[in-house]
């Protein structure tokens, strides 16, 4: 079943930052989103997950068929949904293998959320060595100290242990270096692969040359203003965004 977004337009405070957003990923599929900087992306991502100073105008977010457009994050994400952020927060006096444990834990409908999970340490020392961890990370307060490539790989290791059915993903490939940006492409096929959906945002193309898209909308003040496939990507990677002024002006673009 699939990650439905349906007429939502959202403020903040008294603004309107979003309008009209429709979208629907189905498991096994990549929806690429994206767009300049300030164009709505990351509040868009936000608003899915249930950022409480997004405020929803109208619209819902359908999650496997429930309407969840009222519900808080720790709900939505026991139905399955993921957020890797853009810019990863540091949370001091939590490790990185207690979170996975009592995520997991709680998925499984536990009281318990320190009881050890059977296979996770010997995964999670696998999954991060191949993700270029190393155990110490896994030991160290979230995020407290790491370097922004180790941010993004801590959050992509969290997708791989926990697999979420909808995994959205804002802007994985900032901060990494060609092998990283691949690993990363790496991560979203093998999740594809198993049936999950993933939905990229992203201004750079990067990441498209090493993953094939199911669909592409770019986002323009809030708007979707263009929905395709690889062409748009290959169209945004010669000319930029500079012909969504164009359009907007009436030109051809």
């Amino acid at each position: 079943m699939p990650l439905i977004v349906e007429d939502l337009s959202v403020a903040v405070d008294s603004k309107r930052i979003l309008d009209d957003i429709s979208l629907r990923v189905d498991r096994g599929e990549l929806l690429v989103i994206m767009g300049p900087n300030g164009s709505g992306k990351t509040s868009l991502a936000l608003t899915i997950m249930g950022h409480p100073s997004y405020r929803v105008l109208k619209g819902r977010i359908i999650i496997d068929g429930e309407d969840v457009t009222d519900k808080p994050p720790d709900y939505r994400a026991l139905k399955g949904l993921f957020l890797l952020f853009q810019n990863p927060v540091e949370i001091p006096g939590v490790n990185l293998k207690s979170l996975l444990r009592a995520a997991l834990n709680k998925r499984m409908g536990k009281t318990d959320l320190t009881e050890p999970v059977p296979g996770l340490e010997e995964k999670l020392v696998a999954e991060a060595k191949m993700l270029g961890l190393s155990e110490e990370h896994l030991e160290r307060d979230i995020n407290v100290g790491f370097s922004g490539g180790e941010k993004k790989r801590s959050e992509l290791l969290q997708a791989k242990i926990l697999r979420p059915r909808y995994v959205i993903m804002d802007e994985p490939d900032s901060g990494l270096d060609v092998d990283g940006v691949r690993m990363v492409a790496d991560i979203i096929r093998e999740l594809i692969s198993t049936g999950n959906a993933v939905v990229l945002i992203t201004h750079y193309p990067r990441v498209l040359e090493y993953v094939e898209p199911s669909r592409v909308v770019v986002i323009h003040k809030g708007r979707i203003v263009a929905t395709g496939g690889r062409e748009l990507v290959d169209k945004i990677n010669v000319e930029g965004y500079k012909w969504l002024g164009e359009a907007e002006n009436g030109g051809s673009g």
